[in-house]
């Protein structure tokens, strides 16, 4: 064994404790270091730093940090955890004295340990790490426990065995609910001249259209689109999300697409929140690749699973961001500009295809053609990114070759994960497909610097799917679509993938994206690899827990590795095949294996036949619910001889990796369990763990290297191993990093980082080309398949190197075999079908020699008769056999599922162990029931050697049932348990024995369904028999008979304890059986004592209790962690002594309610927690009051700061700005405001400035400001703070990792301060780029001041959610009733919701010190309830603010809804129906409504969200829940909000009856508190702190008056800073609330802003409600004067004279409104491109300042019932055309000015440029609504073919905004009329129309030009007419002539 070592590593180290006779240890070690130098250079590369020295380490902590208490050590047999350091060393155990025993090697140990070590046997016991950590630490607890325990069952000290698999269910393929909300803003930068864009949204298969806006390139369209799907995450992140724009769609034609963008809602879902918020698409068109970008749309993507909430960043008036480079909808770490690049599919050949096709066709068709055909016409389908390519159809072949490829054309790096390569069946009717693969781009390329292109293979892949008998309904056949996990081997194909980057300017590129289908070359057959033989062997050891439904059939087991070895239906005869079979493989071979025959080979080798299936047996019966097969001495074997490529490097990979992560995952739950269980050293145990993982990484780097250059790889796995070598040494070298960093108080985090590696390392480990086909094993009945198990082929492939070696390779493993496919999902698939004990072994058949080597040792090997020597088992007989009593002591369980339709169950657990089962008592209506039994199994046999067995004992399963009066039992849930054992030559006795009681997870499918507390022992009877186990106490108990307890030793140290509990009341119960409730009263219950309440005579009257407080006392265990839950039941008492069960809630921890005495060490002004609730943490007896329980729970690294505001050393601040302090720990904000004085200066100062002018910021007006400028400043405020946190925590993180390299340094900490500097200029940097943003990082910019409007608080989220939901003294219990719904099928628990239990508990140890009973005012009856509130009815006054809604799930199929409030309060209802808000999905509603109610009668308000529809019933858009009794009665005084300034009018008027100074008062006489005392010169002291603050105030007439409300005011927004009373008073402040649908649970349908004012009736009544209605718009006018155009390009050739000119026309319109589109008269025959106008445009408006947004209200079309109100930002449209007669007019150019920020025009045409547009950013911006009047020139632009701005002519224009008065007062007339006509322009002559002046326009166009032309013209006419007349009259002459007439 060491040999063999040392020739894999070539290097080997041994250390060693020598022992002396009595196999006691001496202090001596021996270290022999062994080093081998194999001739061929081989065996392992010789290099000193190979492996790690153990630090010298003596005070033995390290011992502790290495040691894992779970080492599934896969090294030599029984190495001791701790040594993992070092390689791997192989120990030796011997009978007599250990050479190598497996005690901690190499240590020398103290002489304490040694008497304790003496009597121990040489071998690692499981000894609880933390009792070693106790030891360590020097405190051992004797009661110290793991709470449920994920690691109980997966620890392993040998390795014989490998760990089941604790969850049972696939969880992937059953379907969910998806919501994907789209909103689609605005475009910009389309491409092409005056569009109509729409934009097309489309999810998988589903469209959605937004409306059209017409010609413009930059449309604004902000609307809202929601998808809802219902199927598996895998088809939901493979659906393709595509935006595209098309230019001019209507109803008779498909419009043009301008460009598209597209992604996988995968990538959506891996974003931050699952979703992209406000980014920009960059469109491309698929038709030309070698366009760039075609526009952008911007927009937010969300997707929501269920239980997924969305951050959503705060709606309110957000300034665009025009930075679109910066905001590119794309996820992290893919650059802006992506290239066109190829994807190339190869798809080679396929083998082993299934039967497709019945045979009864066959033979008809056999019969006909006389020719055997196979029966699958197969082809291959590749989809990606939403597009589809198929190959040639291969007619009737197993075996099908293609070589073609189908090619993709796509940016790179693609938006879409994964490719999906299916092979499906040709089909008259239809096409099935008959396996999918899907290949996951992520795995094949890597995206670093060192990375490389998307390469797969050549490679074969395996597809999974259903059983391969062909049946006409295939009821699997979704899985081999590739939902959930095949049950079957389908198929496999030969495919590779290549991607190549295209030089899109090449000129012989083709431009589509289409898919395109090529053939190949074909590849030769070594290119994936040899072709080896392979050997699968397999033993069943033990076969239970056979489903009784199975049971009476003779039973079997076959298992398959690819074809080989499936006798049923496995390999289809190729008919091409057959003709010519190769003798070389004899693939065909399986139907003549099963007759045994061997003729046809000779060579030694061809005897080994396989035998892939064991004999049929007929099942026992172990008990009612399962057999078992009678596998007792004799074990049947299989195996398979089967021929594969050997890629074996490749899995090799993996399992090193798997291996690493494994250790990794084992020693962070160990780690999350320490901190769970609070016990000592979490962070030393971190430390090991990354240490470990260090080391593995390390030698994994040694292992890989030496395979870096071997032939026969792929592309793939050269790139792949180079990537994870890289990979894995920065995580080493991280980790060695972290390991340094492990601190107490960062272990949590740390504990994140370290995640993240395993998600790594799982992530590296999948090997994306595969090789070996996994393993299946079915258990046959009747020759059907009944139920299986896969086992992936790496876990159990052999290698010589250990680490490469699978996981479960030579190892027994306890597999459980589950129902195919679907069958397999709910109730079904939780019960086993069978448990196996199963030992498989697979290897290359030359390396077979060491096959049985991991089987427990003394069998015999039974070989099959007639063969030679040479063959494997075919049955193993053991000989040896050990009998062991099991000791099961079953003590409790708790938080069980509930399975009853009381909301309860009557559970009982069935242990199994071996072939043997026993059940507990039933325990009748308890989720938490507490056996304290003792189950004994005698004779219980178990085969092997003894001391193996000691090792790895067979595992227990404890199954969980719920009895039921009729009927079967039904199943709870399942959890496996591991027994500590006692051979019979040890003493029963410490540490490791009587075993501790350990918490066990129990499972239901995947979900967990309870934990068992429970200790198992299993003990060997030696010869003297039972009579030498230890002595079992009998019942002692006579009332439950034979039942035996738990013993002593090991039940739990118990002491007294008193629990009092306050009674306050029941709410909201439901019917029970039709009945109302009526005189409901409530018991506790805990340990077997309890109490009951007072009972509630009239539950309709008055629900809550008239006795508050009672007491009882009760035994409970010393040991926190072990506290028995506490049961509420609420029972109906009815006539005749009858009770009913209304509902139950179990408080499955009572740690929260311990309450601790002050502790007078205390900082002063840190509260002593009384109750460990709300958001006081327990923190070694004093509490950390967190000063804001709101903001982020995040914690920084840096040591907690007091959050004090000692207000008087403050200096004056200016009153402008807000000073926002923050604190690390708390991100606590802490306003301070100024005296008043100061603030007036200020203005004075203000107003100086702005009479230079420098300062154009406008004064703002007391009487403008309304509740919506406080709201809006406010919002402004939340994005500031949420920027500046941001900001702070990117500090803090820079901040670590300075420390951190610090660290790695050794800088000592007071270096930091001279890096600290050097940090915040690197921190600047980095962030400067947002600061353009978001100026709010860092204090000392420069920022406008901003005018000073008081505010309030916004919350993101619900108040009670800031509040620890106002439980600050009166929790309440929901009550359950009713059976629990599975996770799957996603039954809430809050439909099994009955009522509420409001009240509280307290529990401690009695007798309880005095001080607190002496305490002044202390009332015996109350307890530790001291100073409650009374529970009598009280009347109160509820007012209810609604602000508005965003982001409503439309209810309409427009799209939109038109949504109204609906407020419930008890019995009164507010329907605010005739509201309605018509078609908005976010309505400003701006509404108060109050209500009277009477609490505790009324107490839960619901405000939901009503969708109103002309016809039919109004439908439930979503609604939200407040409990006000919590609110009203909550110390946080969440009645009214403390507003952050006192004012007697205005806007922010004082709302609460009681003035400041009462409350004040008020809130010290109920703390009994020393104060208030006001003092001279504005200071106030309460409880010796004092409080500064203004005393002056102004009344409405302007008057100043003494006040002491401001010194008050500033007590009450510090309350959280009085001693011992102190908390956070609930502020001023709008609450968010999401509105849920009870049809959609758990998804978002929307969010409502509002708040609640409390006022009780027996006060002063309040003032009038604030008016927040909704701003009305104002009306202005905007009057747009077109002066003259120049430079105008010109489109037009003249008829005549061919000359360029244009008839320029201005257009324009204030943007959205298409409708107001107006235009100037025409400039006929501009030459030069100059135009003159004199022309005005008159275009009213309403518009919002606040939100900077037109408002316009139209109707969407005839149809529409009302009008539509829709938000536009102002935008001003200007469009210079070419007017043409008879064809349409010519776009020219265009410009729009956002009324807003728009650039000043240039004085003169010359100095207007293109520049104006393009550095819009850089220039000076001017509004409209401040300047009112502005005249200049701007560039009109187009853009030309290379999507280049060009300037397209300039404008001269003058713009004058006018309010609705002015313009009453003032009119205009449009163009040139009156009133205030504009003069006629000064036109040239030639500007006019030639149909209107014929005359004029022939003397200007013909005379100017062509005068001569005319001239020479006419003279040469003139001579021809002469001539002509010439001619003519001639001849008649001549005859006068001669006639002489």
């Amino acid at each position: 064994m060491v040999l063999q070592k040392v020739a894999e590593e070539g290097h080997l180290e041994l250390t060693d404790t020598l022992i002396d006779d009595n196999n006691m240890s001496i202090k001596t070690s021996v270290t022999i270091d062994i080093r081998y130098q194999p001739m061929d250079g081989t065996g392992g590369m010789w290099s000193d730093g190979e492996f790690l020295d153990v630090p010298d380490d003596r005070d033995g902590l390290f011992a502790f940090e290495t040691d894992s208490l779970l080492s599934g050590q896969s090294h030599g047999s029984g190495t001791s955890p701790g040594r993992s350091l070092q390689g791997s060393i192989p120990t030796f155990r011997k009978a007599g004295r250990g050479v190598f025993s497996a005690m901690k090697l190499g240590k020398a140990k103290s002489s304490k340990d040694d008497h304790k070590r003496g009597d121990e046997p040489a071998i690692l016991e499981m000894e609880d790490l933390d009792k070693k950590a106790m030891r360590l630490a020097g405190m051992l607890e004797p009661d110290t426990i793991s709470l449920a325990s994920v690691t109980a069952v997966t620890t392993n000290v040998s390795n014989k065995r490998s760990k089941p698999d604790i969850k049972m269910e696939p969880s992937s393929g059953r379907p969910v609910d998806y919501q994907i909300s789209i909103t689609v803003i605005e475009a910009r930068q389309l491409i092409g001249l005056n569009m109509d864009p729409v934009v097309c949204v489309e999810v998988g298969d589903d469209k959605k259209y937004t409306s059209m806006k017409e010609s413009t390139n930059c449309p604004y369209y902000n609307e809202y689109f929601v998808f809802d799907f219902h199927v598996p995450p895998d088809v939901m992140f493979d659906k393709i999300i595509k935006l595209s724009v098309i230019h001019s769609k209507n109803l008779l034609r498909s419009g043009t697409l301008v460009g598209t963008f597209k992604m996988d809602v995968g990538t959506v879902y891996s974003q931050p929140e699952h979703q992209f918020y406000h980014k920009w698409a960059i469109l491309s068109d698929p038709d030309d690749i070698t366009a760039g970008c075609k526009g952008y749309v911007k927009c937010d993507i969300a997707v929501v699973g269920k239980g997924d909430n969305i951050k959503t960043p705060h709606k309110a008036n957000e300034t665009d961001e025009d930075d679109i480079e910066g905001n590119l909808l794309l996820p992290e770490g893919i650059p802006a500009e992506r290239q066109w690049a190829r994807f190339y599919v190869k798809i080679h050949r396929a083998e082993g295809l299934p039967k497709m096709n019945t045979s009864i066709m066959a033979n008809v068709k056999k019969a006909f053609i006389g020719e055997n055909r196979d029966l699958v016409d197969p082809y291959v389908q590749v989809q990606f990114s939403g597009q589809k390519g198929k190959t040639s159809v291969q007619k009737s072949s197993y075996e099908p070759i293609w070589n073609e490829q189908v090619i993709f054309t796509e940016l790179f790096p693609p938006l879409c994960k994964r490719i999906k390569v299916q092979i499906r069946d040709s089909d008259k009717v239809n096409d099935v497909a008959i396996g999918t693969h899907f290949i996951d781009l992520r795995k094949i390329s890597n995206d670093g610097d060192k990375g490389f292109l998307p390469t797969l293979g050549p490679a074969w892949v395996n597809m999974y799917g259903s059983t391969r008998q062909y049946t006409l309904m295939d009821e699997h056949q979704d899985l081999n679509d590739g939902l959930g996990e095949g049950v079957s081997f389908r198929a496999r194909l030969l495919i590779s993938v290549a991607v190549e980057i295209l030089d899109t300017t090449s000129p012989e590129i083709i431009c589509s994206t289409d898919v395109q289908v090529e053939p190949v070359s074909n590849i030769s057959e070594s290119a994936t690899g040899k072709m080896e033989e392979f050997f699968l062997f397999g033993s069943f050891l033990e076969a239970t827990m056979i489903d009784r439904k199975i049971g009476d059939k003779p039973i079997s087991f076959e298992i398959t590795i690819g074809n080989y070895g499936n006798h049923i239906d496995g390999v289809s005869k190729s008919s091409s095949v057959k003709k010519k079979k190769k003798e070389g493989e004899n693939q065909e071979e399986e139907n003549e294996l099963i007759q045994n025959s061997s003729e046809d080979e000779a060579d030694e080798d061809a005897d080994l036949t396989s035998v892939s299936s064991t004999p049929p047996m007929k099942p026992f019966i172990t008990d009612r619910n399962y057999f078992h097969l009678p596998y007792f001495e004799k074990k049947p074997c299989v195996y398979i001889k089967s021929w594969w490529q050997d890629q074996r490097r490749r899995l090799y990979n993996s399992n090193m990796m798997d291996k690493i992560a494994d250790k990794l995952e084992e020693g962070l739950n160990d780690v999350q369990e320490v901190i769970k269980t609070e016990k000592a050293f979490p962070e030393r145990r971190l430390r090991g763990v990354l240490e470990e993982l260090s080391i593995g990484c390390s030698r994994y780097v040694t292992l890989a290297n030496k395979d870096v250059n071997l032939a026969g790889r792929t592309k793939l796995d050269r790139e792949r191993l180079k990537s994870c070598m890289r990979e894995m040494d920065s995580m080493g070298q991280q980790a060695k990093q972290i390991r340094t960093q492990v601190k107490k108080n960062t272990v949590k985090e740390k504990l994140k980082l370290a995640q993240n590696f395993l998600q790594r390392l799982r992530f590296l480990a999948d090997e994306p080309q595969h090789s070996i086909p996994d393993v299946f094993i079915w258990m046959m009945s009747n020759n059907k398949r009944i139920a299986y198990a896969r086992i992936p082929s790496k876990d159990i492939l052999y290698s010589v190197v250990d680490e490469e070696t699978g996981k479960d390779c030579g190892k027994v493993k306890a597999v459980f075999l589950k129902l195919p496919g679907k069958k397999g999902f709910g109730p079904a698939g939780w019960t086993v079908q069978a448990k196996l004990e199963l030992y498989l072994w697979l290897g290359l058949n030359k390396s077979r020699k060491n096959f049985l080597h991991g089987l427990p040792n003394g069998f015999e090997e039974i070989r099959a008769t007639k063969m030679g020597h040479g063959l494997p088992p075919v049955t193993l007989v053991y000989d040896m056999k050990q009998v062991f009593q099991l000791r099961a002591h079953m003590y409790q369980a708790r938080s069980l599922f509930a399975a009853d339709s009381s909301g309860l169950s009557d559970p009982f657990a069935r242990v199994f162990f071996s072939s043997q089962s026993q059940v507990t008592e039933v325990l009748n209506e308890t989720l938490c029931p507490t056996w304290d039994q003792l189950l004994v199994f005698d004779d219980v046999e178990l085969f092997g050697e003894a001391t193996e067995l000691r090792d790895d004992p067979p595992i227990i399963v404890v199954e969980f049932y719920d009895q039921d009066t009729v009927g079967k039992a039904e199943f709870i849930g399942r959890t496996f348990a591991k027994p500590t054992i006692k051979m019979r030559d040890e003493p029963y006795g410490p540490p490791r024995f009587p075993p501790q009681l350990e918490y066990y997870q129990i499972y239901r499918g995947n979900s967990i369904a309870g934990e068992l507390l429970a200790a198992f022992e299993l003990l060997q009877v030696g010869q003297g028999g039972r009579a030498d186990l230890p002595p079992l106490e009998g019942p002692t108990d006579s009332e439950r008979g034979p039942i035996l307890p738990v013993p002593l030793g090991i039940r739990p140290v118990l002491s007294r304890y008193r629990i009092e509990v306050l009674f306050w009341g029941l709410r909201d119960l439901k019917r029970i059986n039709l009945a109302q409730v009526d005189r409901p009263r409530v018991d506790i219950e805990c340990a077997g004592r309890g109490v009951q309440s007072a009972l509630i005579q009239n539950y309709k009257k008055n629900p809550n209790f008239s006795t508050l407080v009672k007491w009882f006392e009760v035994d409970l265990p010393e040991n926190e962690l072990l506290h028995p839950p506490l049961n509420i039941r609420v029972v109906d008492c009815r006539a005749f002594g009858r009770y009913i069960l209304v509902g139950s809630h179990a408080v499955s921890t009572l740690r929260h309610y311990i309450y601790s005495p002050p502790d007078k060490s205390c900082n002063n002004w840190a509260t002593a927690a009384k109750l460990m609730n709300g958001y006081m943490v327990l923190t070694n007896g004093c509490s950390q009051a967190r000063s804001s329980p709101s903001l982020s729970s995040r914690t920084f690294s840096r040591p907690a700061g007091d959050v004090s505001v000692s207000l008087e050393a403050e200096p004056p601040i200016r009153k402008m700005d807000t000073v926002v302090k923050l604190d690390a720990m708390s991100d606590a904000v802490v306003k301070v405001d100024m005296n008043e004085d100061e603030s007036d200066k200020e203005k004075k100062k203000k107003k100086k400035k702005k009479k230079g002018g420098a300062e154009e910021e406008e004064e703002t007006d007391e009487r403008v400001l309304d509740w919506w400028s406080k709201y809006f400043a406010s919002i402004e405020t939340l994005k500031e703070n949420l920027r500046s946190q941001e900001a702070a925590q990117a500090e803090a993180e820079e901040r670590e990792d300075l420390e951190i390299a610090a660290e790695a340094a050794d800088i000592r900490p007071d270096d930091l301060h001279l890096k600290g500097s050097k940090m915040k200029e690197r921190f600047k940097e980095k962030k400067s780029s947002k600061q353009k943003r978001s100026q709010a990082a860092d204090g000392s910019e420069k920022r406008p001041p901003k005018a000073r409007v008081d505010e309030l608080v916004v919350y993101n989220r619900e108040l009670e959610s800031e509040y620890g939901n106002f439980e600050d003294w009166l929790h309440t219990f929901n009550l359950y009733r009713g059976k629990a719904g599975d996770d799957d099928e996603h039954a809430l628990d809050d439909d099994r919701i009955v009522g509420r239990f409001k009240g509280s508990l307290c529990m401690y140890k009695v007798p309880l010190s005095q001080e607190i009973t002496r305490e002044a005012g202390y009332d015996p009856n109350m307890g530790m309830f001291q100073s409650i509130p009374h529970n009598d009815p009280i009347h109160v006054l509820v007012r209810v603010y609604v602000v508005r809604a965003t982001d409503l799930h439309p209810a309409d199929i427009n799209g939109k809804a038109d949504p109204y409030v609906v407020i419930k309060l008890g019995k009164s209802e507010v329907k605010d129906k005739e509201n309605y808000i018509s078609k908005q999905l976010n309505p400003v509603f701006g509404k108060s409504f109050d209500i009277e109610a009477t609490f505790p009668m009324e107490s839960m308000l619901t405000v939901s969200v009503y969708d109103w529809d002309l016809v039919g019933t109004d439908d439930l858009i979503g609604e939200t829940k407040i409990d006000l009794e919590n609110r009203f009665y909550s110390k946080f005084r969440a009645t009214c909000g403390i507003a952050s300034n006192y004012s007697m009018h205005g806007y922010n008027i004082w709302r609460d009856p009681m003035k400041p100074s009462q409350i004040l008062a008020k809130l010290c006489k109920e703390g009994k508190i020393d104060g208030p005392h006001y003092g001279p010169g504005g200071k106030v002291k309460v409880a010796n702190r004092i409080f500064t603050g203004a005393t002056e105030i102004e009344d409405e007439n302007g008057l100043k008056k003494q006040t002491e409300e401001h010194l008050a005011l500033s007590v009450l927004n510090h309350w959280e800073e009085i001693p011992r009373v102190g908390c956070k008073l609930v502020p001023e402040h709008v609450e968010t609330r999401p509105l849920l649908n009870p049809d959609k649970p758990g998804i978002e349908q929307g969010r409502l802003e509002m708040w609640v004012d409390m006022f009780p009736m027996d006060m002063p009544a309040p003032g009038p409600a604030i008016d927040i209605s909704p701003r009305k718009p104002k009306r202005y006018e905007l009057r747009v004067i077109i002066w003259n155009t120049d430079e105008v390009i010109l489109e037009d050739d003249d008829y005549f004279t061919g000359e360029k000119s244009s008839d320029i026309f201005v257009r324009g319109w204030l943007k959205g409104q298409q409708e107001d589109k107006q235009d100037t008269d025409v400039h006929y025959h501009s030459l030069t491109g100059e135009g003159n106008f004199n022309w005005r445009f008159v275009f009213p408006f309403d518009y919002l300042v606040a939100e900077e947004k037109i408002i316009i209200s139209k109707k969407e079309s005839m149809f529409s019932w009302d009008e539509t109100e829709y938000k536009i930002p102002p935008r001003l449209t200007m469009q210079v055309w070419d007017a043409d007669h008879f064809s349409a007019d010519d776009f020219l150019g265009a410009i729009e000015l956002d009324l807003n920020r728009f650039p000043r025009g240039a004085k003169t045409a010359k100095q207007c440029n293109l520049d104006m547009i393009r550095n819009e950013q850089e220039l000076p911006t001017i509004s409209i609504f401040k300047q009112k009047r502005v005249k200049g020139w701007w560039p009109f632009v187009a853009r030309d073919e290379n999507d280049e701005m060009e300037l397209t002519g300039k404008v001269e224009a003058e713009l004058h905004l006018v309010t609705a008065e002015e313009a009453e007062k003032s009119p205009v007339g449009l163009g040139r009329n009156e009133p205030d006509p504009l003069e006629k322009p000064n036109r040239p002559d030639t500007s006019l129309m030639w149909f209107l002046g014929p005359l004029k326009s022939l003397r200007y166009f013909i005379w100017h030009n062509y005068r001569w032309l005319i001239l020479k013209a006419l003279g040469l006419i003139l001579l021809l007419l002469m001539l002509g007349l010439f001619l003519y009259s001639i001849p008649g002459y001549l005859v006068k002539k001669i006639l002489g007439a």
